[in-house]
Order: structure tokens, then sequence, then C-alpha cells
């Protein structure tokens, strides 16, 4: 076969045939997990897609757009990353415990594991620890591989026990474990960073170091070749403890300022969520948003604006802990799918190709 042949489209009979028992495996593990956040007296919101800011992390890129005014003026808007921003304005308004499943929007994302348009599963809990949010998850993967009648979260031939006790093990533990880093021997009380000594410390294990590589870069480059390869084999993994400069969403932790109260999901060496105990001062948020927006301009000379009235919600906002969930990649696992379009219903058209 040639190799630049052009695949057949995904509504092709033939092709929606291959793909029609990950759709339906889908549509099941929706249904379980809309029947768990019901039982666990969530509230199913749904936020608008449009939004003044569509975050502020450095490495995102949102879809822009405009808005015309009845008079015909311009205002600039963007489809959301994450429902994140809305939802932390519900928690303001009162609401306790909320649940989303949110078409998101990302740029300049596509492969097995990235699609431009993708669902986001959000729930956050009021006034509870962001280890509830753990709990969570490791009942909501048992849940899905249940639905789907499987035993095993399975991804290009590795595979995750979903009913097994999940590892857990900070960033630093990682570090140590898997890249022979002291990586917070490079972070100072205050969470600044010391760029030379973690690139020191990077080259000494043999990574690549280039000379306009930041402490985030050099931090980033390791946890993708040394850490992420190695996590959720055979069980889930539970990676807790980022450090405060990579973690602008989530408060410090009680037990080292250094460090905040976030964690991600993997299964299969996949990242599956990401979840925080929620930062609610507005100022240091304030200060987190303009540090990725400084650095979002240096790497790609463009900076996104920063939504005013969700530093305004912050101020009713409770104590909370809040996660998102790449819904699609669960189902990947669950189903056995070795591509996000395999269970997306009516992927997004590739351009360029």
């Amino acid at each position: 076969m040639n190799s630049s042949a052009k695949a057949s489209p995904w509504w092709t009979p033939s092709v929606h045939a291959d793909r029609r028992p990950f759709l339906i495996g889908r549509n099941a593990i929706q249904a379980a997990l809309r029947g768990f956040f019901a039982r666990e007296d969530f509230i199913e919101v749904d936020t608008a897609v449009l939004q003044i800011s569509p975050g502020n992390e450095a490495h995102l890129h949102a879809f822009a757009t405009e808005a015309l005014t009845t008079d015909g003026q311009k205002a600039p808007f963007y489809l959301h990353t994450s429902p994140e921003f809305a939802c932390k304005k519900l928690l303001a308004a009162g609401e306790e415990r909320i649940s989303c499943f949110a078409h998101v929007y990302r740029n300049r994302e596509r492969g097995p594991l990235h699609h431009p348009e993708f669902t986001m599963l959000e729930w956050y809990r009021a006034g509870e620890s962001y280890e509830s949010l753990m709990m969570d998850c490791v009942r909501i993967l048992a849940l899905a591989a249940e639905t789907v009648k499987t035993g095993k979260l399975a991804y290009r031939g590795a595979e995750s026990d979903p009913f097994a006790g999940p590892e857990r093990i900070s960033v630093a533990e990682a570090f140590e474990r898997h890249a022979g880093i002291d990586l917070l021997a490079s972070v100072a009380a205050d969470g600044s960073t010391d760029r030379d000594h973690l690139a020191v410390e990077t080259k000494r294990v043999g990574m690549r170091v280039a000379d306009d590589d930041g402490w985030a870069d050099l931090f980033s480059r390791v946890l993708v070749e040394k850490i992420e390869p190695r996590l959720g084999f055979g069980r889930i993994t539970i990676l807790d403890e980022y450090p405060i400069s990579e973690a602008a969403l989530a408060r410090p932790s009680a037990r080292d300022p250094r460090v905040a109260e976030r964690f991600e999901l993997y299964a299969c060496g996949v990242e599956l969520a990401n979840g925080f105990g929620e930062l609610t001062n507005a100022a240091e948020q304030r200060r987190r948003f303009e540090i990725e927006m400084a650095e979002k301009a240096r790497v790609y000379g463009e900076t996104y604006p920063i939504d005013e009235d969700f530093l305004a919600a912050l101020s009713l906002m409770p104590e909370a802990s809040g996660i998102a969930l790449g819904f699609d990649r669960l189902v990947m696992l669950a189903t056995g799918a070795s591509r996000i379009d395999q269970v997306l219903w009516a992927p997004v058209a590739e351009v360029g190709r």
C-alpha cells in the first residue's frame, strides 16, 4: 500500500463499523459516570464555550474569534481550553459540588492522544481536600473498566489494573527515582527556581540543555522523557506535589511551601487527569498569571487577556478542590482504542495534510 495514500473518511461505513464498538463504549462510560456523580450529590453544569480569556497557561494555545455588538463593534473572544474559570465562578455563586462534561478547544494539538476539540470532565468539591479527588479518580477508573467489562486499562501494549491500589509518588521522588535528579535542590523556600542548578543536573544525567532553556523547559523535558514513560504501568500512578512554579492555579502545600497541592493521574504512561487544591488568593493568582503570560510572550510572541471577572469571583470562592480529566483518553484506555479519533463520534477535519 502507498504510505501516502489518503485514509478513508471516518464517515465511510466500513471505517465507522470499526469505530462503532469504541463509540458505544464511550456512551456507556459517560452514562455510568453521570450516575456516579448523581449518587455523590453533584450538580451537572453546562458552561459557555466563548470566554474573554481562554486561560493563562504559557504553553496552551487557544482558538480566537470575535463577537459583533448590536452596533457592529468587534469584541475579541476565545474558545475555552477548559471550563475551569466558569466552574469556579459557580462555586463563588454558592454551588458546592459540580461536575461538567465540556467540549474544549486547544490549538496546535493533534496526534494519537491529542485532538483540537475534545471532552473534558471537570468536577469540584467545595470544602474538601484534594485527596478526595484522588479517591474519586480511583473509583472512576474502576467504574469505567467495569462498564465496558474489562479488567484492565490498555494502551499500545501496556496495561494498568484499575482495581489495584494506586501508586502515589511526589514529583521530587519521581525525579530522584527515574532521573537521578534532586529537583527540589533547585527550588527555594519562596518557590523561586535556580535554572543553572537544574541545567547542571540535567546535563549530568546525559540530557541536552539549550542556552535559552529556562527552568520550566528543563523540568518539562525531564518529566516527558524520563518520568512520564514510567508511570501507570501495572497500576495507576498519582504524581503529587508539583513545584509551586508548575502549578499556577493550585495553593501551596502546608507541608512544604516549595510545592503545591497539584497531582496528575497516569495509566499506561498516559496522563489522564490534573487535580488541584484550588488557589483562592486573587492577588497571588494575578501574579502567577502575569508570570505565565510573560513566558508565553517570550516563547510564542503572544499573550491572552486576564479574566478580571474570574479574579473578582475568587474573593467569594470557598476553599475547594477541583480536577480536569481527559474523558476521551479514559475511554481509549478502557476500550482498547489506539487513537483518540477512534472514540470521537465526529472528529475534527484535518487541515494542511
